[in-house]
């Protein structure tokens, strides 16, 4: 009787276990893909209540408490003070959300959506090229939102090179990457629970984009940041290595899908992707690059590609469509490996 009542027992957790594995796997492919909604219908969120906005001001505050430390010790205390800071509000919000299911879902998609952004990346490309098309003045206006070198007097074919070097570089930090975070946590906390796991499966991506809004802000190397800026660079570097690979291969198989130079593609990336001071940007452009047969040129800092042909707004067009299908094919690709791995465990 007892060995039988034990026996049930095991049975009944199991099944139980099951049903809360099941509810959470559901809970992650579904916030995740009423982000996507959200972010593809909706945009960016307003300013004042946009989570990069409040990023943004955290890291001023405690960029201006650090700054005066000129050694790499400024950086580390910078990233360490803005994490916890942030932790800390995001939990606030979980704590006061928690036990309304309705508000709780909607809050964490909203959050989440906040983490990546599809419609700007392609929409700011398609508007300068746009612009592009009636007045030269106004597109190196637009464009010098998107870059950070001097756009005052380029011409036509480098603010193409500019902005489908500004798109592709993007894929990776504005989509790729804080999806890659937010789904490889939802594996561990599906093989392992842990208390508040819904509060560290948002916080994952969120810290992520905190990361990178950082290294936008901070990770130059001129006199003034060239201290504070340097564990800051390197941290995004580290959690870029990974999803820059990623997205540089979704780009060379969207190429061959919309009959683009698909083998250039990959050729280029294994060539070029180098070129670049950072480790990882170079991976889409470059392929971007290959799949067109185009130049992509940063004066005196990298050379991406052959000079098979003349750049032209045309360009921008072709590189939004392989951004938007390497997206696209990079979302059905984790949304169906994380189904075959749940399946499986």
């Amino acid at each position: 009787m007892i060995e039988y009542n034990e026996l049930i027992n095991n049975v009944m957790l199991t099944n139980i276990n099951n049903i809360v594995s099941f509810r959470l796997f559901l809970f992650i492919i579904c916030t995740f893909i009423f982000s996507l909604a959200i972010d593809v219908l909706f945009g960016e969120l307003p300013g004042k209540i946009h989570p990069v906005v409040i990023m943004g001001s955290i890291i001023n505050y405690f960029k201006r408490k650090f700054i005066n430390i000129k050694n790499r010790l400024s950086g580390l205390m910078l990233v360490f003070c803005t994490s916890i800071t942030s932790s800390v509000l995001l939990l606030i919000i979980y704590l006061i959300i928690k036990n309304n299911i309705i508000l709780f879902i909607l809050l964490f998609s909203i959050i989440l959506s906040s983490t990546f952004s599809i419609k700007m990346l392609l929409q700011t490309a398609i508007d300068v090229k746009n612009d592009l098309s009636t007045d030269i003045e106004k597109a190196r206006r637009s464009v010098s939102y998107l870059v950070s070198r001097n756009t005052d007097e380029l011409t036509e074919s480098f603010i193409v090179s500019a902005v489908v070097e500004s798109l592709t570089e993007n894929i990776t930090d504005s989509y790729v990457a804080p999806i890659f975070y937010y789904f490889i946590f939802g594996i561990i906390i599906l093989l392992y629970p842990v208390p508040f796991q819904l509060y560290f499966l948002l916080l994952v991506p969120v810290l992520y984009r905190l990361s990178n809004t950082q290294d936008a802000m901070l990770g130059y190397t001129t006199d003034e940041l060239i201290h504070i800026g340097f564990v800051v660079a390197k941290i995004d570097d580290i959690l870029n290595y990974i999803p820059s690979r990623i997205a540089g291969l979704f780009v060379v198989i969207s190429a061959y899908l919309l009959n683009l130079d698909g083998k250039n593609s990959f050729r280029i990336m294994m060539r070029d992707a180098r070129n670049c001071p950072s480790p990882n940007s170079g991976y889409t452009m470059a392929s971007t690059a290959g799949a067109l047969n185009i130049q992509l040129i940063k004066k005196d800092t990298y050379i991406l590609g052959d000079n098979n042909k003349k750049i032209t707004s045309d360009d921008i067009s072709k590189a939004v469509n392989l951004s938007k299908l390497s997206i696209i094919l990079f979302t059905i690709t984790i949304i169906i490996l994380f189904t075959l791995i749940y399946v499986i465990l």
